[in-house]
């Protein structure tokens, strides 16, 4: 009787959470890298105002938007850590499945999502201790995370379908559902596990600065993303959905006594897969 201890459930369900996790960034980058070429990839990261647009919006408009709701709204110390983690981390993995669903411009969020999370491993050492004094950032821990689970894959796929086309063709499908249906495993089974978390912060003011933080960082992409419309809208998304693993990851190497960061990061990232999915 004692496997079936609520604590004993929640372990196994967080496994099967971070199980999830990990088939979700490993196909969804082995989907993309068998259907895309790298001069597909590179060619929208020409527009250098874009670019450096792009840039501008998510590493220094964002964690001032951030800065400025911890400072407006009165949040637990901890919680406010947690949401100037979510500002300064960028190029989620989900990205390109959000571009994809909302049938934007796929090749760009590709591009916008590696851009962007290499530009983060440098920044985050650099910025967080000047945020959030006392902070130490590993930029070795987070690459190696990032690098194994996303680039790697990436770079395979896309040889694969550099110089086998047909294999590619072959296996792009199964990836693509695996990607899929991995997302919606992750998205329920995150649900279930943070519930508590969820309602926890209830009356804190965390889901109201989190709301507000994921709105403006929405706006301000699509402001910045300039014409097309397609362009706009990957700008967006990519602003507004921040790389709550790279969040993670420092979370649980600087706070592991402060479960209030980490839980912060959750609730974060529980909100802009409910919002932005959509």
């Amino acid at each position: 009787m004692s496997a079936l201890t609520p604590s004993v459930m929640k372990e196994t369900i967080q496994v099967l959470a971070d199980l999830s996790a990990l088939m979700f960034v490993v196909s969804t980058m082995l989907s993309l890298g068998l259907s895309l070429t790298l001069p597909q990839i590179l060619h929208p990261l020409k527009d250098t105002g874009l670019v450096l647009r792009v840039l501008l919006a998510n590493f220094v408009l964002v964690p001032l938007v951030a800065y400025l709701l911890k400072t407006v709204i009165p949040l637990d110390p901890s919680l406010a850590i947690g949401l100037i983690l979510l500002a300064t981390v960028a190029g989620a993995p989900i990205l390109p499945k959000l571009a994809e669903v909302s049938k934007t411009n796929l090749p760009l969020s590709v591009g916008l999502m590696v851009l962007l999370m290499v530009v983060t491993v440098f920044y985050l050492p650099v910025v967080l201790p000047l945020l959030l004094p006392g902070v130490q950032v590993s930029p070795v821990e987070i690459a190696r995370s990032l690098i194994i689970l996303m680039l790697i894959p990436l770079a395979i796929s896309l040889f694969v379908y550099a110089r086998y086309e047909a294999i590619a063709d072959l296996l792009q499908p199964y990836m693509a559902q695996t990607s899929s249906t991995s997302l919606v495993m992750l998205f329920v089974l995150m649900l279930i596990v943070n519930l508590q978390n969820l309602l926890g912060t209830m009356g804190s003011g965390a889901i109201l600065a989190t709301l507000l933080l994921i709105a403006a960082s929405l706006g301000i992409g699509y402001f910045v993303g300039g014409r097309p419309r397609d362009v706009q809208w990957v700008s967006a998304l990519g602003t507004a959905q921040r790389n709550f693993a790279a969040a993670m990851v420092v979370a649980t190497e600087n706070f592991d006594d402060d479960p209030k960061v980490l839980t912060m990061v959750l609730v974060g990232s529980l909100l802009m897969l409910v919002i932005l999915m959509p």
